[in-house]
């Protein structure tokens, strides 16, 4: 199974007048079109998650939807409190694994640093110093259980790098 970890995209800077609550606060017009570019890209080399799990805050349900109509298939979309910053792993692992009976590629959108800390565990390096840079997306393949420290990451990969 692929897991593709992402860290939304290119957000509006915090502002307490415009968003007293800041899970409101969206994507930039900007950050749509450049994430748009870049996840048309990774698609046309096979990034094609069948279901989306995404933080409930709006800039991450905003990503998501990018995804979603950027890859084949359209998958699902499903808000998950456990990628709200500072969430719990566990049921994400117990989550995704029951959703590993349906589907053979998952995403997961989050926020920093959470999005590294999630990477970090499952390749089952702790201390591992990944770089999430704003709309970074890695592959993390499990060949067996989707358990902490049983993933390979396979790519980890930024708008920069690509040209976006």
């Amino acid at each position: 199974m692929d897991l593709y970890i992402v860290r939304h995209a290119w957000a509006a800077e915090r502002n307490a007048a415009r968003w007293p609550n800041d899970d409101d606060r969206p994507l930039t017009d900007e950050g749509r079109e450049r994430f748009a570019k870049f996840v048309a890209r990774l698609a046309a080399v096979d990034f094609a998650p069948e279901a989306i799990a995404t933080s409930p805050l709006v800039r991450c349900v905003q990503t998501a939807e990018i995804i979603r109509k950027h890859v084949p298939g359209k998958p699902q979309i499903v808000c998950r409190d456990e990628l709200r910053p500072g969430g719990q792993l566990e049921s994400l692992l117990q989550w995704t694994t029951e959703q590993a009976q349906q589907y053979d590629s998952i995403a997961w959108v989050g926020h920093a640093p959470d999005v590294s800390l999630l990477a970090a565990a499952l390749i089952g390096s702790s201390d591992a110093n990944l770089r999430f840079a704003k709309g970074a997306v890695a592959a993390i393949r499990f060949d067996g259980p989707i358990e902490q420290a049983q993933g390979e990451l396979r790519w980890l990969v930024t708008a920069k790098l690509l040209g976006c």
